[in-house]
C-alpha cells in the first residue's frame, strides 16, 4: 500500500489511453487500424512496466536539501532555495511541489526541471510574508518519472518552522548606508547645519555624501587621497518610538497593516539612532501601556526592541492618550525626541487627543506621524463615469481634505508632523530625525 500511495498517473498517461481508445473505435471500420491499436496497446503496457521498474526496482533516491534563512523578514522578498540530487542512472523528469505555509496564501508553487544522472539542481524562489509569527513549511514533494507516463512521489525534508520578524532586511540596508554616510542615496535629504556645535573627532578618507567643506586639504596633499575631518555631534540623546496599537492601525496597504509599516520603520530608526550614538527606546500603547523599553544604547538594545516588536498586534480599542501622558510624565524625565506612530482619520478624533499632545510637546519634542491614504488619492483622481462613482469620489475628496486640516491643526500647535505614504515611512522618518538633529532641536 505504501508503494501504491506514491504512484501517480500523469496527463500523458491518460492522453495515451485516449489515443489508443480512439484507434480501437476506428478499428471497427478498418481491420488494419484494429491491429495497429492492439500493437499500440501492448507497447503502451510494456512502456508502463518499464517505467515502474526504473522507478521502483532499483534502490535509488533523490536527495533534497533546503537552504532557508533562520528567520523571515516581514514585508520583504526573502530568498529561499531547494537543492535536488539524483542517484538515478537515467535522466529524470522532475516536478517539485513545496508545501508552503497557509499564511503566505501561495498555492501555485510548482517547479519543473530535468535531472541528469547523478547531478544536482538548485531551485531558487522568493516569498513575501505579510504577517509576523511562525510560518510552518511542510514537506517537499518530488515527483520523478523517466518517460513521463507514471510518476513516483518522494516526500522529503521535514516540517520546518521559521519565525517572521519585523523587516531586518531593511534594517541591514539602512545600517550599511548609515555607517558609510550614504543615507542621501535613498532620498534622505542633506540638512544644512546651523551653528558650530560640533567638535573635531578624527580625519578619515572621503566617502560619497560627505560635505565638501570638511575636506582637509593638508591631509589630502600628504596622502594623495581625499581626506575629510570627522566631527562629533552631541550624543546620548533619547529617541523614542511610540506605536499606537488601536484599531486605526489595522488599515491594510499592499498586504501590510499600518502597524507593520510602523514596526519596520521604528526598528530601522532605532538602529540608526544607536549608530548615531543616541539612545533608542520603545513604547507601545492602546487603552493601556503595553510595552516600555527605556532609551539606551547598550549592545543588546536592538535585540530587546526586535523581540518586543515580534509579538505586537493591534487591538479593537480606542487609544487613551490621557494615560499615555500620565505614564511618560512619571517614567520619562529627560527631554526626548518622540516619534508617535498613529493615524487620525477625522478632526474629531484629533480634537479628543490634542490637549494631551500639547502637554506632551511641552516636555518633549513630539513628531506625529500621519499616514496618507494612497487608495483615496487614486479614487479622487480617477474620472467618474457613473453616479455612485461620483458619490464615492466626493466622499474620498472630503477625507483627503480633512487629512490636510489635521496636519494644519497639529502644526498650528507647534507639533512636528510627518504626512507620508506607508511605503515611504522609513525614509521620511529618518529624514525628520536627521533634520531635527542637525538643527540642534534635541
Amino acid at each position: 500500500m505504501k508503494v501504491l500511495r506514491n504512484i501517480f498517473l500523469t496527463n500523458l498517461f491518460f492522453y495515451s489511453l485516449l489515443g489508443i481508445a480512439t484507434l480501437f473505435v476506428f478499428g471497427f471500420l478498418y481491420a488494419w487500424v484494429f491491429v495497429l491499436a492492439q500493437i499500440t496497446l501492448w507497447v503502451f503496457i510494456a512502456l508502463c512496466i518499464w517505467e515502474l521498474i526504473n522507478l521502483f526496482a532499483r534502490r535509488k533516491d533523490v536527495m533534497v536539501d533546503r537552504y532557508y534563512p533562520e528567520k523571515l523578514s516581514n514585508g520583504d522578498w526573502n530568498p529561499m532555495g531547494i537543492t535536488l540530487e539524483s542517484t538515478f542512472p537515467l535522466t529524470m523528469k522532475v516536478r517539485v511541489i513545496e508545501e508552503l505555509p497557509e499564511l503566505l496564501q501561495k498555492r501555485d508553487f510548482h517547479y519543473q526541471t530535468k535531472l541528469l544522472p547523478y547531478t544536482e539542481e538548485r531551485i531558487d524562489y522568493e516569498v513575501r510574508p505579510t504577517k509576523r509569527g511562525l510560518y510552518n513549511f511542510g514537506n517537499v514533494n518530488v515527483f520523478l518519472s523517466h518517460l513521463g507516463l507514471i510518476e513516483r512521489r518522494f516526500k522529503k525534508a521535514e516540517v520546518q518552522e521559521l519565525p517572521c520578524y519585523p523587516s531586518y532586511i531593511q534594517l541591514k540596508k539602512y545600517q550599511l548606508l548609515a555607517t558609510t554616510n550614504r543615507l542621501n542615496e535613498l532620498g534622505v535629504k542633506r540638512i544644512r547645519r546651523i551653528g558650530s556645535t560640533m567638535e573635531f573627532d578624527s580625519i578619515r578618507e572621503y566617502l560619497r555624501g560627505d560635505e565638501y567643506r570638511f575636506i582637509n586639504w593638508k591631509a589630502t596633499a600628504k596622502t594623495k587621497k581625499l581626506m575629510v575631518n570627522q566631527y562629533e555631534d552631541e550624543r546620548s540623546q533619547p529617541i523614542y518610538s511610540f506605536i499606537d496599537l488601536s484599531r486605526t492601525m489595522r488599515m491594510p496597504f499592499d498586504g501590510l497593516t499600518l502597524l507593520d509599516y510602523a514596526i519596520n520603520s521604528s526598528l530601522v530608526l532605532s538602529s540608526i539612532t544607536i549608530l548615531k550614538h543616541d539612545k533608542a527606546g520603545l513604547l507601545t500603547f492602546s487603552k493601556e501601556i503595553e510595552t516600555h523599553i527605556k532609551a539606551d544604547r547598550r549592545n543588546h538594545q536592538m535585540q530587546l526592541i526586535s523581540d518586543a516588536l515580534y509579538n505586537v498586534y493591534t487591538e479593537f480599542k480606542e487609544t487613551d492618550f490621557g494615560k499615555l501622558y500620565s505614564y511618560i510624565s512619571r517614567n520619562i524625565n529627560q527631554r526626548s525626541l518622540i516619534f508617535l506612530y498613529t493615524n487620525f482619520e477625522t478632526l474629531d478624533a484629533l480634537h479628543r487627543q490634542l490637549p494631551y499632545l500639547k502637554l506632551m510637546n511641552k516636555s518633549h519634542i513630539i513628531v506625529c506621524i500621519v499616514f496618507k491614504n494612497t487608495e483615496l488619492d487614486t479614487l479622487t483622481h480617477t474620472p467618474a463615469k457613473k453616479s455612485y462613482e461620483m458619490y464615492n469620489q466626493i466622499i474620498g475628496e472630503k477625507f483627503v481634505y480633512e487629512k490636510s486640516l489635521i496636519i494644519q491643526e497639529l502644526q498650528a500647535h507647534g507639533i512636528q508632523t510627518i504626512y507620508t505614504t506607508p511605503q515611504n515611512l522609513t525614509v521620511n522618518t529618518i529624514n525628520k530625525y536627521l533634520e531635527l538633529k542637525a538643527r540642534g532641536a534635541i
